[in-house]
């Protein structure tokens, strides 16, 4: 199969929902507000986004506390700095996508593992499990998934960029490679391929909130499935996801314009 993302953007009820969250990221895209305030308001959305994230493992912090650097839980200052280093890894990521999820890692896991953990995959079969998706693979098996990963981003593909960040995301959340911080790095990685894929070029759209609204584990057990239905279940959840952040975006753009 040359180009299987493009298989899987086919799946019954894909086309229509990418569709949805395309035609949504471009009505955000023309707000007014984004003349001027693009940076800021990709900020605001980094921020937002880094904040769902930790919840989403657990740890749900108020967002005025981490504007006013209150918090200082590990995880949430992961999610923080994982949010921060994307803008300086977007190149790397066609050419190197290793190198940049092992940066991801080490910024998301410090103070959660020892220092020779940071950037390293696992080494034993047991992983962390806090959205109780049940065990992750083996390490063999999640080494042989993650080059078929690492192909699928090298290759070029006609799939649009939310079926690739699904994947992405979806594989990196339920392997569990690095055994700590998987599920900030697997969003932070599919919200940075939707920026370098030319989704989201800006880095606007909030999607991380998109997927703390959503019921964001059984999408992923159904991703886990391996079937067409399963699978399908999960892009339209990411797409949904996109939806739902265009939604948050666009009112930060409209706080912005109101003064």
């Amino acid at each position: 199969m040359s180009d299987p993302l493009a298989v899987i953007a086919q799946f019954p009820g894909v086309p229509e929902a990418v569709d949805e969250a395309r035609q949504a990221v471009d009505r955000l895209y023309r707000h007014r507000v984004l003349r001027r305030a693009s940076p800021a308001v990709s900020a605001e959305s980094s921020l937002r986004g880094a904040r769902a994230s930790a919840a989403i493992e657990g740890t749900d912090v108020p967002l005025d506390a981490l504007r006013r650097d209150e918090v200082h839980d590990p995880l949430v200052q992961g999610a923080l700095r994982a949010s921060a280093e994307m803008g300086r890894l977007g190149q790397t990521w066609r050419k190197a996508p290793r190198q940049v999820l092992a940066r991801l890692h080490t910024v998301a896991a410090a103070g959660l593992t020892d220092q020779e953990g940071l950037g390293r995959p696992r080494s034993v079969d047991e992983a962390p499990d806090p959205l109780s998706l049940g065990p992750a693979p083996g390490v063999v098996d999640t080494t042989a998934r993650m080059e078929t990963l690492f192909t699928l981003l090298e290759r070029p593909t006609k799939a649009p960029a939310i079926v690739l960040a699904a994947v992405v995301h979806g594989e990196l959340a339920v392997l569990r490679p690095f055994g700590t911080a998987d599920g900030v790095v697997a969003r932070a990685a599919g919200r940075l391929t939707l920026v370098e894929y030319g989704l989201d070029p800006k880095s606007l759209v909030a999607v991380e909130v998109g997927h703390l609204e959503l019921p964001y584990a059984d999408a992923l057990r159904a991703y886990l499935t391996g079937t067409k239905e399963g699978v399908a279940a999960w892009v339209q959840h990411c797409a949904s996801a996109v939806s739902l952040g265009v939604r948050e975006t666009t009112a930060i753009c409209e706080a912005m314009q109101r003064g």
